[in-house]
């Protein structure tokens, strides 16, 4: 499949400024009049719907109109981005998206539509390490023994995820791409009937979002070897980075907000004035932290050029892993 182009993703982004300035500035005051939708592609409780409900909390308080979550799961995000890409560009549906649109892009071969032609970047909000993660009964206590025991039993190790695609299953493939190693993929529905397979033994190693198991790893139930970011986390400062060990080495999950394309160029900066301001506010910073979240404050191409940059790196993992959805 032929990624979406990226250079016109970044122009768009980057070319927001470019629309005359006085309609700009009306629009600019006069929104929002109205509630706005915040589409949520997933089903609550997880990264990005506690993400949604605490910027959208924010953005209630400091905006003066309602901000609302409207959960539509399924088809791997798929169903929730297309209503949000369709809908009229006028500020008034908004999506969460995470790192699946991304992957999706590679991921399907046929999509209703384009992730990054038909969307206008307005922020992103938090980066969140993944954990790999082992149960205790396997003899390796840190990354190069496991590398190490994975060479010597190629096939034996069995690699669980949230499923086909997830983020959690492209980066074990990349974790297995860098380093030569052979596990099995096991996928299962949601990550968190992965990590209880995990803890019962069942499997041997997840690379799952860091708050979903941090308490069995503090309660000693589960083994962490290494977080996936660039550079370690508050939350485990003992455990390396995966980088450590394997050179350039680096993943993560990451949570923003984009509108449909076409929308103004004046409700996208007053938006993105407002992540900013949330992301920079210590109470907020502290709720994020609570998930294992960090701020990722910056401009629309900003954003814009992390969805390119993670839309290509991803994608030749995908394809070279040769990974295809449920």
């Amino acid at each position: 499949m032929k990624l979406p182009d990226r250079r016109h993703f970044l122009q768009l982004a980057a070319g927001l400024a470019a629309l005359p300035t006085v309609p700009r500035t009306v629009r600019a005051q006069a929104y929002p009049a109205r509630p706005v939708r915040m589409i949520v592609p997933v089903a609550a409780g997880g990264l990005n719907d506690v993400t949604a409900r605490l910027i959208g909390q924010w953005l209630s308080e400091h905006l003066g109109q309602q901000f609302f979550i409207e959960n539509r799961p399924g088809a791997a995000t798929n169903l929730g981005t297309e209503a949000a890409v369709r809908a009229p560009a006028d500020g008034y549906t908004l999506l969460i998206a995470g790192s699946n649109a991304a992957n999706n892009a590679t991921l399907f071969e046929t999509l209703g539509f384009n992730f990054i032609r038909d969307t206008a970047p307005v922020g992103s909000i938090i980066r969140v390490p993944q954990l790999m993660q082992v149960n205790p009964s396997l003899p390796a206590h840190s990354v190069p023994g496991f590398i190490a025991y994975a060479k010597a039993n190629p096939g034996k190790i069995a690699m669980g995820s949230g499923g086909n695609g997830s983020p959690a299953h492209v980066i074990g493939e990349y974790f297995k791409l860098a380093t030569g190693t052979d596990l099995t993929h096991v996928p299962y529905r949601g990550a968190a009937p992965a990590v209880a397979d995990l803890l019962g033994g069942q499997i041997q190693v997840t690379f799952t979002e860091m708050a979903t198991s941090l308490g069995y790893v503090r309660a000693g139930r589960l083994r962490a070897l290494a977080v996936t970011t660039a550079t370690r986390s508050e939350a485990l400062p003992d455990i390396p980075t995966l980088g450590e060990f394997i050179p350039g080495f680096e993943a993560s999950q990451w949570v923003g907000l984009v509108a449909p394309k076409g929308t103004s160029s004046a409700v996208i900066g007053k938006l993105n004035a407002e992540i900013n301001a949330a992301l920079g506010d210590p109470a907020m910073r502290a709720r994020f932290a609570d998930i294992c979240g960090t701020a990722l404050p910056g401009s629309p191409a900003d954003f814009g050029k992390l969805i390119g940059d993670e839309t290509e790196k991803w994608g030749k993992v995908i394809r070279e892993a040769r990974i295809k959805p449920d």
